[in-house]
């Protein structure tokens, strides 16, 4: 075989590789992990507790499961990334920019599961903790090996990270769970991002939760869903949480933070809320939101977390805490 017809054939395999993603071949074997059904509702107390030997042998098998299922999402993401290193002069940019989109979204299954089973409020009280750490370990290695597949595409200059772009692809959603009457929607982004898109504010943005709070109707729905993706609505308005960092000068840090690095700035990690200043949340003109090109807000930090740039589970770890005390408090 010539080189030119060997070319050929890996550039058929890859294109072929391209379309399976996209189409049922990920989807069937991601419907294996959702028909197992494993584990039980969040907020069902009766199934978690009535036999704790049972549930963490449940659980321990739900755990085997999803780690088959993380093998095959990885090894799809190395096909992928092999397609654009390789064969990037040889295949149409947009069959691969419209590639990854399409992967990361067959993920979704698979972090809602291992999120809700992880982070059930029932779950934490039951499960030991190392098997919850390797349910969150699953969870951040697919993250991390997505997060590493898009900035391998923007270096090629295939996908776009300025979420300022219309085909931008600067953040994707790593989870949706229930906490009670809450609905907490996971987002990261690929890299530190500007807090406002238009605006230099000194914030940059690492991740985003959506929080939605939940009616009673709406909690029942969500609770058959055993924590997958609701399609009901919400009362009031969602509220918006970031990871975020900033640069401080050291002068200014050291007064907010003993763990400094010797240089003229430190970058210090928090957990803040968007707090909405343009258009004025409580306005009734709806020419105020129809005029107004792009939102803008203060950041209201909530949790200093030092100059340690935390994972997006630990991170997740903290919101929960957060928004669980706040319940307490309500």
């Amino acid at each position: 075989m010539t080189e030119v017809e060997d070319m050929s054939c890996e550039e058929s395999d890859c294109m072929d590789n391209l379309q399976n993603i996209g189409q049922g071949e990920v989807e069937e074997s991601l419907l294996l992990l959702a028909n197992v059904a494993l584990a039980p509702p969040c907020g069902d107390e009766a199934a978690c507790g009535c036999d704790y030997d049972a549930y963490s042998s449940v659980v321990e098998g739900s755990l085997q499961s999803m780690q088959i299922q993380l093998q095959f999402l990885m090894s799809k993401a190395d096909d992928l990334q092999e397609c654009v290193v390789s064969r990037l002069g040889h295949l149409e940019g947009e069959a691969l920019a419209a590639a990854v989109p399409e992967f990361i979204y067959t993920c979704q299954p698979f972090f809602n599961h291992v999120e809700s089973t992880a982070r059930c409020t029932v779950s934490q009280l039951t499960l030991p903790y190392d098997m919850h750490a390797q349910l969150l370990d699953l969870s951040q290695q697919l993250c991390d090996r997505l997060q590493q597949l898009v900035i391998t595409y923007a270096s090629y200059n295939v996908l776009c990270l300025d979420e300022r772009e219309p085909n931008s692809v600067s953040h994707f959603c790593i989870g949706q769970i229930h906490l009670g009457r809450l609905r907490l929607t996971t987002f990261l982004y690929c890299k530190p991002t500007p807090y406002l898109a238009w605006v230099d504010t000194g914030i940059y943005k690492r991740m985003r939760w959506n929080v939605d709070r939940l009616g009673d109707e709406q909690q029942q729905q969500a609770d058959l869903e055993q924590g997958g993706e609701s399609e009901a609505g919400t009362v009031g308005d969602t509220e918006f949480y970031f990871l975020c960092c900033e640069e401080i000068p050291i002068t200014e840090a050291d007064e907010r933070s003993q763990d400094v690095s010797h240089c003229s700035v430190v970058r210090l990690w928090s957990i803040g809320q968007w707090m909405q200043v343009k258009p004025d949340p409580g306005t009734e003109d709806i020419y105020d939101w129809i005029l107004c090109d792009t939102p803008q807000a203060s950041y209201k930090r909530l949790l200093s977390l030092g100059s340690d740039e935390p994972s997006s589970c630990n991170a997740t770890d903290f919101l929960q805490q957060l928004l669980l005390s706040q319940q307490t408090t309500e």
